[in-house]
């Protein structure tokens, strides 16, 4: 750090009970009193540079040979009072930017000016701070933060506002111009005086390095500063949104899921209630938030879903909450799991994480911008327009245009397996309601899940989480669930899920044989249960299912039916009708079926479903 030394006499004030005086020949005739402290000096070295003292005295009848003045709220305290009474005698004193603050508003208080004196205080001052102090890293940073004790004479004397400056123009230069003294040189300190030999600089090993230094200022000074920064232009989005980070990180790491703050960010100061640090930290998240950039990307949906959860937990406002949603929403393909788990602290409900935030990032996802067509529309290629383009130009279109739909539709994919993996965690959550569940899972267009497996985890933790489910919620849940994309194993697990409405149960048998049968002949291995099951209907096992058509379709609309089959036989509305007689069944049946280890114990209509099912399979297998 730059430091400046006045003045060539020793110092000689001492303390005598109390008051400071100075070593002389001359008796004192003069007393000042500031903050309580009493100084005994003499008015020939003071007055000569001090014009307020000089009219104080001459307001004053010389009644007595000591004249006494007081000077209550000194700026700078008894410190700075002293380092201008060593000014006026001579002494040597040391300024640096710790203290430069302090004595500058303290000689404008002794309005120590060049009309009093030439090379006055307050001139060498001035010298010093602009050309020593600005031009420095750290030595702006500090006196910046040492000028808000200061505030009102720091911002008559613009000295916060030559330090913000000087430190955005920092920001916007090149490192290896900057000398730096803080987070990328604490190898080696900085300390040289104002003339003397050139300062140590170390590069910085990337383009932020300004942020973790600027990190230690006061919200409001940051936000002054930052908004600088950022009014330049010049700095790139993602690395405004990495200071944001650095600071955020910093400066709200103690929050507790209670809304409190630990202990020790209570104990910062003995006037701060918990209640002054919480709107403390909720000033800071507001501040942080309005300097987001604008740009898409400028803050990873990590860090955004992070200030969520703390607006969560320090009750900000509904329209804060919204602007972070609307945020993470543009970017929620990039988020984790981990990120969406935000804790609830609303009192109309006890779930254990906040779904109606989350709700609201998936909606705004979907309102993004719709994927473009993946061909150019037709009203853009008119005859005349055809006649004035080439032929490259509408096939350039054409594959951008893919493209771009490309990437949105794997975006989509994404977020489809992020909320199939939210889903799972909250799924534990015994006092999550059932329409919460499925309107997440519904959040999802249909072609984004390319298979439902993390889907069926999630239902099954959640039945698991839930077992008073009456039979009309559990089918009501399973709505969401697409027997066609489940794999083999998940197959095989639901087959036996004794949680799972019977008519799922049927579903999952139908699709894995249809699916044994357009494979080639490939019959699942099933568990021996299920062979059992199928053994009394007079199926065997081992015997694949004659093939279906190629042109064998099951439409997505309807999850409970299977429609489509090609078969010359086939019956679809006896299947479904089929299908339907579950309805009947009630719970205590369901679940003595699911438990049932022998084919004599199956209920009839049971029985009727699987061999109307087999019966389907064998007529396509006599046609072929």
């Amino acid at each position: 750090m730059k430091f400046m030394k006045l003045g060539s006499r020793p110092d000689t004030f001492y303390t005598t009970e109390a008051v400071r005086s100075v070593s002389s020949e001359v008796s004192s005739d003069l007393i000042i009193q500031v903050n309580g402290s009493k100084y005994l000096l003499h008015k020939f070295p003071v007055l000569s540079k001090c014009l307020r003292l000089q009219r104080l005295c001459s307001e004053s009848p010389e009644s007595s040979q000591n004249q006494i003045f007081q000077l209550p709220d000194f700026p700078g305290g008894v410190e700075a009072f002293e380092l201008c009474a060593k000014f006026c005698y001579g002494i040597t004193i040391t300024l640096s930017a710790y203290n430069i603050v302090s004595a500058r508003c303290a000689a404008e208080y002794l309005q120590m000016t060049e009309d009093v004196e030439k090379g006055n205080l307050i001139y060498k001052l001035e010298v010093f701070f602009n050309s020593c102090i600005l031009h420095g890293w750290k030595d702006s940073i500090v006196t910046l933060q040492s000028a808000k004790a200061f505030y009102l004479w720091s911002e008559d004397l613009a000295i916060t506002s030559r330090c913000i400056e000087a430190i955005a123009s920092k920001v916007l230069s090149h490192p290896s111009k900057v000398s730096l003294s803080h987070s990328y040189s604490r190898r080696g300190r900085d300390d040289i005086s104002c003339n003397g030999a050139e300062s140590q600089r170390y590069k910085p090993e990337t383009m932020g390095w300004w942020a973790e230094d600027i990190a230690e200022l006061g919200i409001d000074l940051y936000w002054r500063t930052m908004i600088a920064i950022k009014s330049c232009g010049k700095v790139p989005s993602n690395l405004l949104g990495d200071a944001l980070r650095i600071y955020a990180s910093k400066w709200l790491p103690n929050i507790s899921r209670d809304g409190f703050v630990n202990k020790e960010a209570a104990s910062d100061s003995d006037s701060d209630s918990i209640v002054g640090v919480t709107s403390k930290h909720k000033l800071i998240l507001e501040s942080i938030v309005s300097l987001l950039p604008a740009e898409k990307g400028a803050a990873s949906s990590g860090f955004l879903l992070k200030l969520l959860k703390a607006a969560n937990i320090l009750n900000a406002s509904s329209s804060l909450k919204m602007e972070l949603a609307r945020r993470v929403g543009l970017q929620l393909d990039e988020a984790r799991v981990s990120d969406l788990l935000i804790p609830s602290l609303s009192y109309s409900n006890d779930t254990l994480y906040d779904v109606d935030i989350v709700m609201t990032i998936l909606e705004q996802f979907k309102l993004q911008g719709q994927s473009p067509p993946t061909s150019p529309p037709r009203s853009k290629l008119k005859i005349e327009r055809r006649r004035s383009r080439s032929a490259e130009n509408i096939e350039f279109e054409f594959q951008e245009s893919r493209r771009s739909s490309s990437a949105s539709h794997s975006s989509k994919l994404k977020v489809a397996k992020l909320v199939d993996g939210y889903l799972q965690e909250i799924a534990r959550d015994v006092s999550l309601p059932l329409s919460k569940f499925i309107a997440i899972s519904e959040a999802i267009p249909h072609f984004a899940r390319l298979d439902h497996d993390d889907l069926y985890r999630a239902i099954d933790i959640y039945l698991k989480a839930h077992p008073d489910l009456n039979k009309s919620d559990r089918k009501r849940l399973c709505r969401i669930l697409d027997c066609k994309k489940l794999s083999m194993e998940a197959c095989m697990h639901a087959a036996q899920n004794e949680l799972l409405p019977l008519r799922v149960i049927v579903q999952v048998l139908f699709f894995e044989q249809a699916r044994a049968a357009m494979t080639g002949g490939k019959v699942t291995e099933l568990p021996s249960n299920i062979k059992a099951l199928l053994a009394t209907q007079g199926i065997d096992p081992s015997r694949p299912p004659a093939p279906l058509s190629t042109t064998t379709t099951i439409l997505a609309e309807d999850q409970w039916s299977v429609s489509g089959l090609k078969s010359p036989k086939s019956s679809m509305s006896t299947l479904r009708m089929k299908l339907a007689e579950d309805d009947d069944l009630d719970d205590h049946d369901i679940s003595r079926h699911a438990r049932l280890k022998t084919p004599s114990a199956l209920p009839n209509r049971p029985k009727r479903m699987f061999s109307k099912l087999w019966s389907i399979n064998k007529s396509a297998s006599e046609k072929n």
